[in-house]
């Protein structure tokens, strides 16, 4: 390639970063100086209440979870240097399988090296041109993606509607499709809504589809005793397939899991490729995740705890004054609706020692911008009357709160 060609190749690649920078939409990392929880250093010098953490049990930084990943390291090493068939399997990783498949009601379990891979890696090995997947509008990046790489027929339906969702399964069977699979995130991570699981369950029964759903920012804390979704809708048994991550609430590091009939599971061993040609999962994060799991098990004490705490933060923030998305998930959207306003005052909320992020379109809907809160079982009540306190401040001086 010439000069000028790289160039102009490099030349493009700034345009493209400058105008993200010009639409706010340029993400910069923020560098911590410490280690995940309820309150973190910056390396700026600043110290802040994290409010936009995937740290719903608070285990990303907690102790017990430290010790979990430090045995297994010394027991099992730091690394294997191979894909799991030919020699990176070791007995911590199927005692983590069967763990995940107990804990969510399924026969097994395949790991994978990020949960991004687990549904990347799905839909091709299982479904083909004579096949239909019908997807919620909503769904995570990686469904999407993990479609695309797909043959199956792509039906997609607006996000929740079930008259929508009908009316696909209702084109896909008229299209003669062989097997029908209904796709969704079990909990939204931008509105902190639930899929309506009962009711998807009851059409997939009706026009003879398979239910996929994606626990990400569900297992761990969803339903009595933390199953997920399914156990919060109770539809326990009548889910297919489910995949998730071990990188949320369940530790917090990085890991993904797919969790279905043997028959499904084993098909995705021998032809899934993020599995197949991904190094396996570090046997630290391993034991990690599976102590992670015993300790919720035993308990719910965390589960139970993130609850209270995502109820009473509902409840003062929309006494102060503001909008938010209705739910009982731990994820509290703040309706802010101008991009600007979002943007200043998640940088308002950060000079008073709160970090969250804005988010505004083309992320979410156009005039639905907002900032995201995410409630944690580490916070204590003190940090979050702390956070409020910001909130009502930030708001009355942008204008936000009128009263």
């Amino acid at each position: 390639m010439s000069d000028q060609a790289k160039n102009a190749f490099f030349s493009g690649l700034q345009t493209n970063l400058d105008t993200l920078r010009e639409q706010g939409l340029y993400k910069p990392e923020r560098v911590l100086a410490s280690r995940q929880g309820a309150e973190v250093d910056g390396a700026d010098g600043s110290h802040l209440i994290n409010m936009c953490a995937n740290n719903y049990l608070g285990l990303s930084g907690d102790v017990q979870t430290q010790e979990a990943a430090a045995a297994a390291l010394e027991k099992y090493g730091y690394g294997l240097s191979s894909v799991r068939f030919i020699c990176g399997t070791q007995t911590v990783h199927k005692e983590l399988e069967n763990a995940i498949s107990e804990f969510l009601g399924m026969e097994d379990t395949i790991l994978y090296a990020a949960a991004f891979d687990a549904n990347g890696g799905l839909f091709e090995p299982l479904f083909d041109e004579n096949d239909a997947i019908i997807s919620d509008a909503l769904n995570h990046a990686s469904i999407i993606d993990g479609i695309r790489l797909c043959k199956a027929a792509r039906y997609r339906y607006q996000n929740n509607d079930m008259a929508d969702l009908e009316a696909q399964l209702k084109a896909a069977t008229a299209a003669g499709k062989r097997h029908k699979v209904i796709a969704t995130d079990g909990a939204f991570s931008m509105d902190g809504t639930i899929a309506k699981l009962n009711e998807i369950c009851d059409l997939a029964d009706k026009y003879g589809a398979l239910v996929m759903i994606d626990e990400s920012h569900a297992s761990g804390f969803m339903g009595k005793t933390g199953r997920g979704t399914h156990e919060h809708h109770n539809v326990m048994g009548r889910i297919d397939i489910i995949t998730g991550t071990l990188g949320k609430a369940l530790g917090g590091a990085m890991g993904g899991f797919t969790s279905a009939r043997k028959e499904v599971i084993d098909t995705l061993r021998q032809k899934s490729r993020p599995y197949l040609f991904s190094n396996t999962l570090a046997p630290m994060i391993a034991g990690a995740s599976l102590a992670v799991l015993k300790r919720i098990t035993s308990s719910t004490e965390l589960r139970d705890r993130l609850e209270e705490n995502t109820a009473y933060f509902r409840k003062e923030i929309e006494r102060i004054g503001f909008t938010i998305k209705p739910g009982t998930h731990p994820v509290v959207p703040v309706m802010l609706f101008d991009a600007p306003i979002a943007q200043k005052f998640a940088a308002r909320m950060y000079e008073l020692g709160v970090l969250l992020s804005g988010f505004f379109y083309p992320v979410v809907p156009m005039g639905q911008a907002r900032v995201r809160v995410q409630l944690s079982a580490a916070h204590t009540r003190e940090q979050l009357d702390t956070v409020l306190k910001a909130f009502e401040q930030a708001g009355r001086e942008l204008g936000i709160l009128k009263n």
